[in-house]
Protein backbone atom coordinates (compact mmCIF):
# COMPACT_ATOMS: atom_id res chain seq x y z
CA UNK A 1 0.00 0.00 0.00
CA UNK A 2 1.07 3.15 -0.77
CA UNK A 3 1.79 5.17 2.42
CA UNK A 4 -0.22 8.32 1.23
CA UNK A 5 -3.06 7.21 0.61
CA UNK A 6 -3.13 3.81 1.14
CA UNK A 7 -5.23 3.24 -2.71
CA UNK A 8 -4.79 0.49 -4.20
CA UNK A 9 -7.13 -2.50 -6.27
CA UNK A 10 -7.26 -5.47 -8.25
CA UNK A 11 -5.82 -5.30 -11.90
CA UNK A 12 -8.39 -6.82 -13.31
CA UNK A 13 -10.84 -4.10 -12.00
CA UNK A 14 -8.70 -1.05 -12.51
CA UNK A 15 -8.19 -2.17 -16.24
CA UNK A 16 -11.67 -2.05 -16.62
CA UNK A 17 -12.26 1.16 -14.55
CA UNK A 18 -9.86 2.42 -17.16
CA UNK A 19 -12.03 1.52 -20.22
CA UNK A 20 -9.05 -0.49 -21.76
CA UNK A 21 -11.21 -3.59 -21.59
CA UNK A 22 -15.35 -3.50 -21.96
CA UNK A 23 -16.08 -6.10 -19.61
CA UNK A 24 -14.09 -7.35 -16.21
CA UNK A 25 -13.77 -11.16 -17.03
CA UNK A 26 -11.99 -10.01 -20.48
CA UNK A 27 -8.88 -7.51 -18.33
CA UNK A 28 -8.98 -10.84 -16.06
CA UNK A 29 -8.46 -13.31 -18.87
CA UNK A 30 -6.08 -11.01 -20.37
CA UNK A 31 -4.41 -11.06 -17.44
CA UNK A 32 -4.34 -14.85 -16.84
CA UNK A 33 -2.43 -15.15 -19.95
CA UNK A 34 0.44 -13.07 -19.13
CA UNK A 35 -0.23 -10.25 -21.71
CA UNK A 36 0.19 -7.24 -19.16
CA UNK A 37 3.61 -5.97 -17.53
CA UNK A 38 3.99 -4.31 -14.20
CA UNK A 39 6.88 -1.92 -12.89
CA UNK A 40 5.83 -1.19 -9.48
CA UNK A 41 7.08 2.14 -8.28
CA UNK A 42 9.86 1.48 -5.65
CA UNK A 43 10.92 4.49 -4.95
CA UNK A 44 14.40 3.43 -5.34
CA UNK A 45 16.74 3.57 -7.58
CA UNK A 46 15.67 0.27 -9.61
CA UNK A 47 11.58 -0.31 -10.07
CA UNK A 48 10.24 -3.98 -9.56
CA UNK A 49 8.90 -5.31 -13.04
CA UNK A 50 7.28 -8.42 -13.45
CA UNK A 51 4.44 -10.14 -15.76
CA UNK A 52 1.04 -10.19 -14.22
CA UNK A 53 -0.42 -13.72 -13.91
CA UNK A 54 -3.25 -13.46 -11.59
CA UNK A 55 -5.97 -10.99 -11.84
CA UNK A 56 -6.26 -10.45 -8.20
CA UNK A 57 -2.71 -8.87 -7.88
CA UNK A 58 -3.03 -5.17 -7.18
CA UNK A 59 -1.78 -2.23 -8.71
CA UNK A 60 -1.11 1.33 -6.94
CA UNK A 61 -0.55 4.92 -8.40
CA UNK A 62 2.65 5.33 -9.30
CA UNK A 63 2.69 1.86 -11.13
CA UNK A 64 3.22 1.12 -14.75
CA UNK A 65 1.55 -0.95 -16.85
CA UNK A 66 2.42 -1.94 -20.36
CA UNK A 67 0.61 -4.33 -22.74
CA UNK A 68 -0.62 -4.76 -26.19
CA UNK A 69 -4.32 -4.46 -27.09
CA UNK A 70 -6.37 -3.62 -30.65
CA UNK A 71 -2.91 -3.82 -32.45
CA UNK A 72 -1.08 -1.34 -30.29
CA UNK A 73 1.32 -1.12 -27.75
CA UNK A 74 0.38 0.79 -24.54
CA UNK A 75 2.19 2.07 -21.64
CA UNK A 76 0.32 3.81 -19.01
CA UNK A 77 1.45 5.04 -15.36
CA UNK A 78 -1.70 4.25 -13.17
CA UNK A 79 -2.44 8.00 -11.18
CA UNK A 80 -5.85 6.71 -9.40
CA UNK A 81 -7.27 3.81 -8.63
CA UNK A 82 -10.87 5.21 -9.36
CA UNK A 83 -13.97 4.29 -7.61
CA UNK A 84 -16.46 3.20 -10.24
CA UNK A 85 -16.65 2.70 -13.91
CA UNK A 86 -17.47 5.82 -14.81
CA UNK A 87 -17.76 7.78 -17.90
CA UNK A 88 -14.44 7.91 -20.88
CA UNK A 89 -13.33 11.58 -19.73
CA UNK A 90 -13.22 10.15 -15.90
CA UNK A 91 -11.95 6.67 -17.36
CA UNK A 92 -8.70 9.00 -18.35
CA UNK A 93 -7.82 10.79 -15.10
CA UNK A 94 -7.08 7.61 -14.10
CA UNK A 95 -3.54 6.99 -16.14
CA UNK A 96 -1.04 8.73 -18.00
CA UNK A 97 0.51 7.87 -21.24
CA UNK A 98 3.87 7.33 -20.96
CA UNK A 99 4.18 7.07 -24.37
CA UNK A 100 2.77 10.81 -25.09
CA UNK A 101 4.89 13.54 -26.06
CA UNK A 102 5.56 16.31 -23.37
CA UNK A 103 3.14 19.40 -23.63
CA UNK A 104 6.57 21.27 -24.31
CA UNK A 105 8.09 18.90 -26.75
CA UNK A 106 8.40 20.39 -30.07
CA UNK A 107 6.88 18.51 -33.31
CA UNK A 108 8.99 17.30 -35.96
CA UNK A 109 9.05 19.68 -38.91
CA UNK A 110 7.75 18.23 -41.75
CA UNK A 111 9.60 16.83 -44.54
CA UNK A 112 8.47 18.85 -47.99
CA UNK A 113 7.96 16.46 -50.92
CA UNK A 114 9.52 17.13 -53.91
CA UNK A 115 7.93 17.22 -56.95
CA UNK A 116 8.96 14.87 -59.89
Amino acid sequence: MTPETGETCRADVWLWRARFFKTRGLAAGFIEEGRVRLTRAEGRACDREARLDKPSRTVRPGDALVFAVGGRLVAVRIESCGERRGPASEARTLYSDLDAPSPDAKAPDSVAESGG
